[in-house]
């Protein structure tokens, strides 16, 4: 199967089946029997499409329960350095990041289950970030963690003076003290 399992419950990078030939390459990026044949049960709702360029980083985002998110999230073009952290209270991994470069060359994703926080950053010019939900958004159950905590030492391979963030990403407050209401269920 082309899902590899991660260190963190749950979480699990895709690695579809390319093939490459004269004319190019041809995936399947999503097919929910193999989903399915995976043990991953999930409709999803809603498709985000991003482009943003050189230095950018977007996160840390999620949305609380009962409208939090799972997410399928890969690159359409360029590479970007994708970090999640666990918010599952009770989970062997709770505080702790997972990061993973997703590129348009290497194909993979990763699926984020509901009860972590999710943000990239962009190492190539340009990059476009595709992503599927099974929930859709709410605007009152938006949450972030700073992107910068000392606490998370995310090393968002950025230079400190080339990373561009958004003010409302400048806002989030710490893991300490971030809106937590998640459970580690089995």
């Amino acid at each position: 199967m082309p899902f590899i399992d991660t260190a963190f419950p749950g979480l699990k990078i895709f690695e579809p089946n390319v093939f490459e030939d004269s004319r190019g390459y041809f995936f399947e990026s999503y097919n929910q029997q193999t989903c399915i044949q995976s043990g991953i049960d999930i409709v999803f709702v809603q498709d985000n499409q991003a482009k943003s360029s050189y230095g950018v980083i977007r996160g840390l985002h999620y949305q609380l329960p009962p409208y939090a998110q799972t997410k399928f999230i890969r690159a359409l073009s360029g590479n970007i350095l994708d970090v999640v952290l666990d918010l599952r209270k009770g989970s062997p991994t709770f505080g702790k990041t997972f990061s993973i470069e997703l590129s348009a060359e290497n194909h993979k994703q990763l699926l984020v289950p509901k009860g972590f926080a999710h943000g990239y950053s962009v190492l190539s010019p340009i990059a476009e970030v595709f992503y599927k939900c099974d929930t859709f958004y709410h605007k009152e159950a938006e949450a972030g963690i700073a992107f910068n905590d000392p606490a998370l030492a995310i090393d968002w391979h950025i230079e400190l003076s080339k990373q561009v963030i958004s003010e409302k990403d400048l806002q989030h407050p710490g893991f300490e003290n971030c809106r937590n209401n998640f459970e580690f269920i089995l």
